[in-house]
């Protein structure tokens, strides 16, 4: 007999961590505006979210590590903005910030989901951050909720 699982987008009882960068705030801030309202309307109490804000994308990761280690969070949601500019800064930056972000969620064993916004221009962050591309910081609360579900399931049924 197969068995097929999916997370659900209720809310409800979840604790959520939130990490986001202060760099690059009229973006980050439409991240976390959308996370939060998604968060909101499919359940989970404010009190049940902590927000932590970090200088900029490069710190996201070890604050969300450290987040995961508390064992207070079903999942966390990262959001930041690294927007290229003239130098090679942005490559280092993006490439630490995602490399950190997943290692982050494979080690803890939490759903640790990338709204770090890595965009060639202004006007791409803008789009992905409310505009013409939706808000990633909604998108990233959709699937914490998700995958915060989900991976409950996996492991109902693993002790099952």
């Amino acid at each position: 007999m197969t068995s097929e699982l999916q997370g659900s987008m209720d809310g409800q009882g979840l604790r959520i961590g939130i990490v986001v960068s202060c760099f690059n705030d009229f973006i980050t801030s439409k991240l976390l505006g959308g996370a939060l309202e998604t968060l909101d309307q499919h359940g989970v109490p404010s009190k049940d979210v902590t927000i932590a804000r970090v200088p900029g994308g490069f710190e996201v990761p070890l604050i969300a590590q450290e987040m995961a280690k508390t064992g207070r969070h079903d999942a966390i949601i990262c959001l930041g903005a690294v927007i290229r500019g003239e130098t090679g800064h942005y490559d280092h930056v993006a490439w630490e910030a995602a490399r950190g972000v997943a290692e982050v969620s494979r080690s803890s064993g939490i759903p640790v989901l990338f709204g770090v916004l890595t965009t060639e221009t202004v006007e791409q962050a803008h789009e992905r951050s409310g505009g013409k591309h939706g808000n990633a910081g909604s998108s990233c609360a959709a699937g914490a909720i998700e995958m915060a579900n989900l991976l409950r399931q996996v492991r109902s049924e693993e002790s099952g």
